[in-house]
């Protein structure tokens, strides 16, 4: 399989196994990754996602380019998929919480499925970059939009412009990474991560998710007063009731979900 799929415990683990192509995505990989955000959309036991590649050496290095195709840069551009590069990162449907954990480069569209991850762990050797323009592309998928939505249109322009890669330090400073690590405590600090969700209610993370992805855009004002059905669905919960009831008796929640 190019991508790999455990559910576990409320926890899917989403790992594209490429590494000798520095986890490049061909159209294979492309297909195999839509198919599990689908499944996993489908699967109200998954909480919480973790996305990775496999390998000590690259998280992912964007498209591969040695894979056959012989499509043009417009043509790629006619054909992309509404939902990003890997299916993730302008993915709206997608409600759970997405961790991505970058050990490597991350790199074009690689990229650009981290920033369209919740949250972001990195390795103290991780890289990040968009080189597109290096070899006459655009970083189509979501890196022209969404970096200069999340840092600085200077510091985003820079990154753009360059194609020059930037360290896992230089990425937390920018706010484009929560956590790094060092590498043998990669997943310790991922675990951590998981750990802090999963006390969470299922209903709360997702109506928290929808509602920041329907209006980051909108004035603060506005975006107040947006209900979304999963905001309603939420604060009507059985679960909702439960959070306040365990927190008067002094215990642990136990989440159903619903």
């Amino acid at each position: 399989m190019t991508v790999e799929l455990s559910i576990e415990e409320h926890v899917a683990r989403v790992t594209i196994n490429r590494p000798a192509q520095m986890n490049a995505v061909d159209l294979e990989t492309a297909d195999r990754l839509e198919a599990i955000w689908q499944q996993i959309e489908a699967d109200a036991s998954v909480r919480v996602v973790v996305l990775s590649g496999a390998g000590d050496r690259s998280f992912c290095a964007g498209a591969d380019m040695k894979s056959g195709t012989r499509k043009t840069g417009l043509d790629y551009c006619a054909d992309a998929r509404p939902e990003g590069f890997g299916g993730i990162s302008l993915r709206k449907t997608l409600l759970v919480p997405v961790i991505a954990r970058v050990n490597g480069f991350a790199l074009g569209g690689g990229f650009e499925m981290v920033l369209g991850c919740d949250i972001v762990i990195a390795s103290e050797h991780a890289k990040f970059g968009l080189p597109e323009p290096r070899v006459g592309r655009l970083p189509l998928d979501g890196g022209m939009v969404l970096l200069p939505r999340l840092i600085p249109e200077k510091v985003a322009l820079g990154i753009l412009l360059s194609g020059e890669k930037i360290s896992a330090s230089t990425a937390e400073r920018y706010g484009l990474v929560n956590e790094v690590a060092a590498e043998s405590e990669l997943d310790a600090v991922v675990d951590k991560w998981i750990e802090r969700i999963l006390r969470c209610a299922p209903l709360s993370l997702k109506a928290i998710k929808e509602s920041v992805k329907h209006t980051i855009d909108m004035p603060a004002s506005e975006a107040r007063s947006v209900r979304l059905p999963g905001l309603v669905a939420a604060l009507t919960s059985e679960d909702s009731r439960e959070g306040v009831r365990a927190f008067v008796e002094k215990r642990d929640p136990v989440w159903k979900g619903s």
